[in-house]
This record gives C-alpha cells, structure tokens and sequence, in this order.
C-alpha cells in the first residue's frame, strides 16, 4: 500500500462520519463490499468456519467477526476494540431559544472537548430521528447530515473580553450555542428544527418523535506539511484507530475468530447498552461460541486464550508545550504505536500483554513507543480497562501519537497511522 493512500482514505472516512452513527454505517458499508453479513441480535446464530459477519447494537456500536479453521477453544479470539465517539455537542430537547435579534440552539457539552476551537468554525448538525412506525416498540430511525453551512458560535471580541488569551473560562450554557438565524425570519418558529429535520427527511413533522444530533466541523480534512506528513482532521481520536483497524480486519487471514470490536460513548464513560461498561462483547463473543456449537466450558477456555488490543490514540512530546511530559517516557510523532501504562490501571498494559504487542511490532517490522503519564498529573483512560472487569481476557493498551486531542481539528502523522494497520494485519494473520 502507498503510504499516504491509507491516510486519504481515513480522511475520507471520518469527513463522511459527522457523529457515531455514520462511523457505524461507513464501516458497515465496508464491511458489506468485502462480503459480511449482518446479523440481527434478536436472531438464533448458527455459525461455520469461513462465516463472516457483524452485529450493530443501537446504530453506534459495531461487533464484527471472521472465523477461521482452528477451535476456538483452543486459539481464542484476537480482539482489536476502539470507538466511535468524539467530544463535542449534542442538541437538546426544545432547543430554539430567541435572544439579541437571533436564533439560536440549545446544547449540551458532549465529553472533554477543547471549547476554544469550535469557536468561529463552519458547523451543521447530523445524527439519528427516530420517527413513527406501525410498531411502537420499535420506531424507525433514519440517519440525518444536514449538509449545509447552517451555525457557528461566534467570539466575543477581545475589545469587550480583555483576558480571552490569559484566565478566560467559556461558560457552556451561556458562551457555546450556536446561532443559526435571524430572529426576524418568519419561518423561523419554535418548530423550526423539526420542520428542518422533516425537509431533509422528506416526511411530515408530525411522523418525528425524538432525535439524537450533533454538532460537527464542517472543514474537511487534509494531509500537511512539507512532505504531507500530517493528518490534520477533527475525530482521529478514534476513527484513526477503527479505520486502520478495519481496514486490517477485512483484509485479515484468521487461524481461529478474529474480532472488531467499536463501542459508543467512551468519551463519556461506557455506561450505555452499546457502550463497553455493558454486555456487549462478553454477550456476542458467547454467542458466536454456541453458534459455533461451543459449550459455556469451551468459551471460557477461549476466553483464556484470547487477547485484546484496546486502541484509542495517545499523546506525542508537543514541541510547544515539552513541560507536561514524562521526564523518560516521551513519545513523538512518526516513530510508531504507543503501548499505554499507568499503575492505577487506567490502561490495561502490563508486562506481559506489552511484550505480545512488542512481539507483534517486531512481526511486523514496526517500530513502538511507551507512554506514562507525568506523576503528578491524571491521565485518561480507554475501553480496555472496562473491558478486561467484565472479561477475564489479557488486554493491552495502544494507540498512535497525536497532537490536540479533543480538538475540532486533530493531528497525526501519516507513517503512525500505516504502522498500526500493519501490526494489527499481523495480530489477525495468526
């Protein structure tokens, strides 16, 4: 592969997938074009070697697998999990508020984002409506981008707000909603969203009984720098990782079952059924077992031959900023995957699942980074360390070094990113 085609592509990926539902939808495309099945999960499951498919779990949570020759009691599954939520703003429920001549919408802070750097940004709204079906315990829902410049969320000017660059804090409730327009339009109405809505939709407003929406950066991405050796786009933190993760997993050559795993809401803490503080991979992974005709015996010794690469994205040395680095565990950009360790377990990394990344980075003729926090300060944390109190799974913690996390606009490096797709190849070639 070129190296700077699997950075255009991710570009591409993440310009297409405004919110966590379409991260879903455009890896389920993918899936589907290398011949993947879906499965519904109120279905019965009868699996053989050679089966390929995925389950989605509320339209933001993927679980694919691949299954090959060898029993998996005896190989396990090779897991890689990452993703598909970003940091930003969500919408409320009735949100047209009319102030100073302009309307605007009311939002909700979405995660840890950087509030600055959506200030003065091109911004739409994109999501999920859920609208009447002729069965009311399952309402059909229909994805929604609404592909237009429509809000923005403008500064204060520095004449009015002399300390903006010094101790400024931005006031959620009252600094970041959006205006999306002048008041004295007459079509503009406390029902103004849902007609919206129902327009893109081509339904009536009266069909729409909720929605989940969101904003989102409407500049594209693009590679930079002197020799393109920079992805600069918004959500690398983590469709970085779920792209060059699935891009390996469809290309993989499974010995037992390979498997993609992609949870929703992270960057809030899990707690949702698509979520990894949730069933949901202890759930599928047994069901592939007993389809596979397993009994709950054989799926817990496949449990204990199975191992997890928990990729979320991870912090380079800012050449800006070199003070909030560890003093010996100092990452950069272009020098390949970090393996992630923090001794209160907010990563999963030890020495054992370390050395199974390392040994996989050699396979592959990749080089990789450590990473620890300074000892005074709190770091993040990922699926993994959720993952591995509902599973009795070895897990290790990576991810590719990046600047800005959390930003509107993020960026990578071009050789971490084909790096990391070439030890997961690996990981599910064995």
């Amino acid at each position: 592969m070129e190296e700077k085609q699997l950075a255009r592509d991710l570009i591409d990926f993440i310009d297409k997938s405004p919110c966590s539902y379409y991260s879903v939808k455009n890896t389920v495309d993918l899936l589907e074009d290398k011949g993947f099945k879906e499965y519904k999960l109120k279905d019965s499951l009868s699996l053989k070697e050679g089966d390929k498919g995925y389950f989605v779990v509320n339209g933001s949570g993927i679980l694919a697998f691949n299954i090959g020759s060898k029993a998996i009691e005896d190989h396990g599954f090779s897991i890689v999990g990452s993703h598909t939520d970003s940091p930003g703003f969500r919408i409320k429920a009735n949100p047209i508020m009319k102030k100073a001549g302009l309307i605007k919408l009311n939002t909700e802070v979405y995660g840890g984002p950087i509030f600055s750097t959506w200030l003065d940004r091109v911004l739409s709204l994109a999501g999920r409506v859920s609208i009447k079906s002729s069965k009311s315990l399952e309402p059909e829902t229909k994805l929604i981008n609404i592909d237009k410049d429509l809000l923005i969320i403008p500064n204060l000017a520095i004449h009015m707000n002399r300390e903006v660059n010094k101790d400024f804090s931005y006031n959620p409730q009252n600094h970041l909603l959006p205006i999306m327009a002048l008041a004295s339009n007459e079509k503009v109405d406390e029902n103004y969203l849902i007609k919206l809505l129902a327009s893109e939709l081509a339904i009536n407003e009266d069909q729409i009984l909720d929605y989940d929406l969101y904003l989102y950066d409407r500049q594209k991405g693009s590679l930079l720098g002197a020799n393109e050796e920079f992805i600069s786009v918004g959500r690398q933190d983590n469709l970085s990782m779920l792209y060059s993760s699935l891009r390996a997993f469809v290309e993989g050559n499974p010995k037992g079952v390979n498997i993609l795993l992609a949870t929703d809401n992270e960057e809030v803490g899990s707690r949702s059924i698509q979520g990894a503080d949730s069933p949901m991979l202890g759930d599928l992974l047994e069901r592939i077992s007993l389809g596979l005709g397993k009994t709950r015996e054989e799926y817990l010794r496949a449990l204990a031959q199975s191992f997890l690469i928990s990729s979320d994205m991870a912090h380079a040395l800012h050449p800006n900023f070199e003070e909030v680095a560890d003093p010996t565990n100092r990452p950069i950009l272009g020098a390949g995957p970090v393996i992630k360790y923090a001794a209160n377990k907010s990563y999963t990394s030890d020495a054992f699942s370390a050395a199974v990344f390392k040994n996989l980075c050699d396979l592959a003729n990749v080089k990789c980074q450590d990473f620890h926090n300074r000892s005074d300060k709190a770091g993040g944390s990922t699926i993994g360390p959720i993952s591995e109190t509902h599973l009795s799974i070895k897990a290790v913690d990576i991810g590719g070094p990046m600047f800005a996390m959390h930003s509107i606009r993020e960026l990578g490096a071009v050789s971490d990113l084909l790096d990391f797709y070439k030890v997961v190849k690996v990981f599910y070639s064995l």
